[in-house]
């Protein structure tokens, strides 16, 4: 969506964009709180009214933003992980079994977050079926794909995730993709969690079908890092990002793949998940 001729899906560059000196519109809430590691904003949409205004779909946004730029591994980078690991935890509520997907290009930097990230999950669904006396309940039953994007493979990643869903069930589906926001403060600084799906491609401009719970018929959590930024004015647009775009990707994906780990095998330390994701 164009607010002020610019692209964001950052829902609180949204809500700042319909902000007037009498607060938000009418169905839109904000709540701020702070982390050791985050200052962390969760915004509400809870209308059709104010998803309109807004932007965004109705459904819950939480944003979790650093004081500096994800690099390269933050020296907090434990503290993070727990912390973002908290947050998809109450966002997913203990599903018996998980699908992530990683979203996205691994073969253009800007766009391979999700890919990167699904590289690092620790999946599980096929040692509950192979070697089921290895399962324990340290472990969730989880698995991951990257379903690649329609210019390789010629198919909507929307309706190989639809298809993968139909076939094992997964009672969730977390996805990760790279995203795009509208001011540079927030370029590879922030994490964006929404129970309101995604549409994969938007961290490079091309989007596609979305991925959402109404499509695929179980929640869907959707995760994300703005690797790109839209500063368009006087009707040109300049897509910008970092010259250390690689390092900024890498390190938000063993965040992010991390956390996710920790979120679906709750019973596993960091250091467990870090020695056998590696």
């Amino acid at each position: 969506m164009d607010f002020a001729g610019k692209r964001t899906d950052l829902a609180s560059e949204s809500a700042q964009s319909v902000s007037s000196e009498g607060g938000l519109p009418e169905g839109i809430s904000v709540n701020v709180r702070k982390t050791s590691a985050f200052e962390i904003t969760e915004i509400s949409v809870d209308s059709e009214d104010a998803a309109k205004r807004i932007g965004k779909p109705r459904g819950r946004y939480v944003t979790l933003e650093t004081e500096a730029r994800i690099e390269r591994r933050p020296e907090n980078f434990e503290q993070c992980v727990y912390d973002l690991a908290d947050e998809i935890s109450a966002m997913i509520d203990s599903p018996e079994s998980v699908l992530v997907v990683g979203l996205g290009n691994e073969d253009i930097t800007p766009d391979s977050l999700g890919p990167r990230t699904a590289a690092h999950i620790f999946a599980t669904r096929h040692i509950k079926s192979n070697a089921p006396q290895l399962m324990s309940a340290d472990l969730g039953e989880v698995c991951a794909i990257t379903p690649g994007v329609m210019g390789q493979t010629g198919i909507e990643a929307s309706e190989i995730v639809k298809t993968v869903c139909d076939a094992i069930k997964p009672s969730a589906v977390i996805a990760v993709d790279a995203l795009a926001c509208s001011e540079l403060s927030h370029l590879g600084k922030t994490v964006q969690l929404s129970n309101s799906g995604i549409s994969p491609g938007s961290g490079v401009m091309n989007s596609r079908k979305e991925l959402s719970s109404e499509l695929l018929g179980v929640p869907c959590i959707a995760v994300g890092v703005p690797t790109i930024a839209d500063l368009s004015q006087n009707g040109e647009t300049l897509m910008v990002t970092p010259r250390s775009v690689d390092k900024m990707v890498g390190s938000s994906a063993q965040i992010i793949s991390a956390a996710i780990n920790l979120a679906l095998h709750r019973g596993m330390t960091l250091e467990e998940i870090i020695s056998l994701t590696s």
